[in-house]
């Protein structure tokens, strides 16, 4: 058993910290949820569409000579998929360029899976008497870092188009790339005024400014209420109210983005049934079409990570505290024990997970895009918009300064 006390475990913490960081973050958080999100697409499609959805897929006790299976409401379900992906024929199409299309699913789920670890999943917490930050990789310049990793993920869905030889593929791939080109830039600008506003790239100091001014998407944290000497709003500045316009347009900006980015309805362009039968992975089957699955997931839980991470607090949850007759928000960070550490962690996933669901009821709601309405909405509106919002940015914290 591992003692965190020891000196052993001290002299090697520079490299054990890390590991556990990421056999946490990957295998006890990233992997459940994306089991567990295509389980809630489907449950949020039936509620939507006033259906039933997977409720059977239990443990299985019959196989043990009892009468009935134990259901548990379709819980099961994400590892019955995952054993039939591993069950199903592993066929390779004789027309396709081999290496690239055993390549090409690898490349689309990586991305996601390495641009995680450089977001903070929680404050700090003492492991073996120091105190360690609730990030596996704590980049000064995460901001670009994410961007640079992201932006890889659209080779794979290329890759896949084009190795597989076939039109249907290569019109996704094509699409997909088209895509990529057109949102990443509104996504780079939408964020230009969180880093004018904070004054980092580092992901983490993002998340400490907003604990203590406010979150970026609603930055009225300070306000508080005191009644020692009559009612009285504390905290209020004009500042707060002008810099929250062009913040709320970024978040706006650079969500709809994630969703092109994603690949996410109603940006599923790449892989729309109703044109292209399946698009990028039309010749995929068993775990390579599962690897894509997983990836589109994969990368869905980092878009809603860095949304909660840059615009909605990260970790951080203002709290009601009362101090002297005044009632203000105070947001509690991991230096104050191990017990608001672990809070935190539990507030950054709860914002991840609420985001997943929004995305989810986006899907079953909008109706897909036409190709020219995709590409006009990207170069037409939102480079425009977050080229103003810049410029919006610039004005006011020249003013409010």
């Amino acid at each position: 058993m591992l003692d965190f006390a020891s000196n052993t475990f001290a002299e090697w913490a520079w490299l054990l910290v890390p590991l556990i960081k990421i056999l946490v973050l990957l295998f006890a958080a990233v992997m459940p949820l994306v089991a567990y999100a295509s389980l809630a697409e489907r449950k949020v499609s039936a509620f939507m569409q006033d259906r039933v959805g997977p409720n059977r897929t239990g443990i299985p006790l019959t196989l043990l000579g009892f009468k009935k299976d134990l259901n548990i409401a379709g819980l099961f379900q994400p590892l019955a998929d995952g054993l039939k992906f591993l069950l199903k024929e592993d066929f390779t199409p004789a027309h396709v360029r081999t290496f690239y299309y055993w390549l090409a699913p690898a490349l689309a789920v990586a991305p996601a899976l390495l641009s995680i670890a450089v977001v903070p999943f929680g404050s700090s917490l003492s492991i073996g008497g120091q105190e360690h930050k609730m990030v596996i990789a704590d980049l000064n310049v995460g901001f670009l870092y994410v961007f640079a990793i992201t932006s890889i993920a659209v080779y794979g869905i290329v890759l896949a188009g084009w190795a597989a030889n076939s039109k249907y593929p290569f019109l996704g791939g094509v699409r997909s790339s088209a895509q990529m080109i057109s949102y990443e830039l509104s996504m780079g600008l939408a964020l230009i005024p969180i880093v004018m506003l904070v004054g980092h790239l580092n992901l983490n100091e993002m998340v400490r400014y907003q604990a203590q001014h406010g979150w970026n998407v609603f930055p009225f944290t300070g306000i508080g209420i005191s009644w020692k000497n009559g009612f009285a709003i504390t905290g209020f500045e004009l500042r707060n109210v002008l810099i929250w316009i062009p913040m709320l347009l970024s978040f706006v900006v650079f969500t709809i983005a994630v969703f092109a980015e994603t690949n996410r309805a109603p940006f599923d362009l790449p892989e729309s049934e109703t044109e292209l039968v399946g698009g990028y992975h039309t010749e995929y089957s068993s775990m390579k079409f599962a690897l894509f699955f997983m990836g589109e997931y994969a990368a869905m839980i980092t878009g809603c990570a860095l949304i909660a991470t840059i615009f909605l607090g990260g970790w951080g949850l203002p709290l009601p505290f009362i101090h002297d007759s005044t009632l203000t928000f105070k947001t509690f960070t991991g230096a104050d024990g191990n017990f608001w550490g672990l809070f935190n962690i539990a507030t950054f996933f709860g914002k991840v997970i609420v985001l997943i669901v929004f995305f989810m009821f986006v899907r079953w709601t909008v109706p897909r895009f036409r190709y020219d309405q995709l590409m006009k909405l990207g170069w037409v509106w939102m480079f425009e918009l977050a080229l103003a919002n810049i410029v919006l940015t610039a004005v006011i914290l020249a003013l409010v300064r």
